[in-house]
């Protein structure tokens, strides 16, 4: 019997294409290794949003080749694949930097695993890559999704068209492409049946999805999330990740009216200059955005909001920066994700002349995380005596200490024994952190 070992670099949309990954192989036979010195076949699943994401892939497969090494000498054989994004990205620099590596595949074509697998068996020596955008959607040559976490990924979209300025994202997954309804809905169906009781849609613009109805009849998500919220079983709905511009107002009603869409909606803002966010090709202004989110505290007036901010944008200055700060200041964020500003090859504003110092970006974004932390903390700690649905997933870092998350989408941990895993529990909050609460069962 044949093992393998994934690794996964980057977003939600990676770590459920390593689950689909996962479920290819097992299909063949292969169950999962523990760790890679036990693996006949290693993959890395692979993110390029950041040049410090990629680079951390080229030196991880550095020591990835010490085992491959190490195993040969034992007398086994060893495959080493290489999945996502850098692949797109960067196929020449995988056969240059990673010689050793057996096989590359783009996030388009990881469902040609199997025949890329017997293509190396038959023959030897260079590796086989493969960066092709199929027309055929790799969704219709998965195998039956069998994830059986009660937290599931479903990517309902895929692909992005706005083509942001500082983005590689349209060079990497292609244009924006939407599963059929019908499909869609089958495997949520399924994922229930499997114990799922939470699902988060994943897209990397999953508000732009315009899937086919059995009619032939283009649907929006709010369509699709008023058909998944019918399913029985199903307790929880998220979405992830939303773009400003396509939060239409029947998605922000589903925010009112589905009990079971949660009350946490992650909206990327970006910047909070218009003239920075006109440079990144951004199709919203400041103001669009806040006249989003004020729509949707009406809609839902208990509503969290959470988001993504670049700072040291080529060109940012101290007053562009400062109304970032304003717009956090505006929306209080109960979670973000801040990022320095990084160049990667082949998207316009790496060409930009105006290119922010290091140490201006460096500054600037220890002011901006300590803004949003501030916030943070201050939601969390305003949670201590409240009673929330917790929904654990997972064994916690102590013998008899389990790991949650509240609607909210805050860790929680809290001393239960395994019986309570992957079942709401109501919890009442004691403590609370910047990133984490603890709490103990209600009554």
């Amino acid at each position: 019997m044949k093992h393998y070992f994934i690794k996964t670099f980057g977003c939600q949309m990676n770590v459920y294409d390593s689950e689909r990954i996962a479920g290819i192989l097992q299909n063949l036979g292969y169950r999962e290794a523990a760790a890679p010195k036990d693996a006949d076949l290693i993959i890395f699943n692979t993110c390029h949003i950041r040049e410090k994401a990629a680079e951390k892939v080229f030196s991880d497969l550095g020591r990835i080749n010490l085992i491959k090494e190490e195993r040969r000498q034992q007398g086994l054989d060893t495959v080493i694949g290489v999945v996502g994004c850098v692949v797109q990205a960067e196929d020449e620099q995988i056969a240059k930097r990673a010689p050793f590596v057996d096989f590359a595949t783009g996030p388009l074509t990881y469902h040609r695993i199997p025949e890329i697998l017997a293509k190396i068996g038959r023959q030897k020596g260079a590796p086989v890559i493969d960066t092709d955008f199929p027309a055929e959607s790799k969704f219709d040559y998965l195998p039956q999704n069998d994830n059986r976490s009660s937290c599931a990924f479903l990517a309902v979209q895929e692909g992005c068209n706005n083509f942001c300025t500082y983005c590689v994202v349209p060079y990497t997954r292609g244009a924006e492409y939407s599963r059929p309804v019908k499909e869609v809905v089958a495997e949520a169906r399924q994922l229930v049946q499997n114990g799922a009781l939470e699902i988060n849609l994943l897209g990397q613009n999953v508000n732009s999805y315009h899937g086919e109805d059995t009619a032939g009849k283009e649907r929006p998500l709010s369509y699709l999330l008023r058909e998944l919220a019918r399913i029985d079983g199903l307790q929880r709905l998220r979405y992830t990740t939303s773009y400003p511009a396509d939060m239409t107002d029947d998605l922000i009603e589903c925010h009112h009216d589905l009990d079971k869409l949660m009350p946490y909606l992650h909206l990327p803002v970006q910047s909070g200059s218009d003239r920075i966010l006109k440079a990144m090709n951004r199709r919203h202004t400041s103001a669009d955005y806040l006249r989003v989110v004020e729509k949707l505290h009406k809609a839902n007036p208990a509503i969290g909001m959470s988001s993504d901010f670049i700072v040291g944008f080529p060109g940012e200055t101290d007053e562009d920066f400062r109304a970032t700060l304003d717009v956090v200041n505006r929306v209080k964020y109960i979670q973000a994700f801040s990022f320095k500003y990084s160049r990667r090859a082949g998207t316009p504003a790496a060409l930009l002349k105006n290119q922010v110092e290091e140490k201006v970006k460096k500054e600037r974004l220890d002011i901006l995380q300590d803004l949003l932390f501030s916030y943070q903390l201050k939601f969390n700690k305003s949670s201590i005596g409240k009673v929330m649905p917790v929904l654990f997933e997972s064994k916690g870092r102590g013998r008899s200490q389990l790991f949650g998350r509240t609607p909210y989408m805050q860790n929680l941990h809290a001393e239960l024994d395994k019986n309570f895993l992957n079942k709401i529990v109501n919890i009442k909050i004691t403590e609370a952190a910047t990133n984490s609460l603890i709490g103990v069962v209600e009554g």
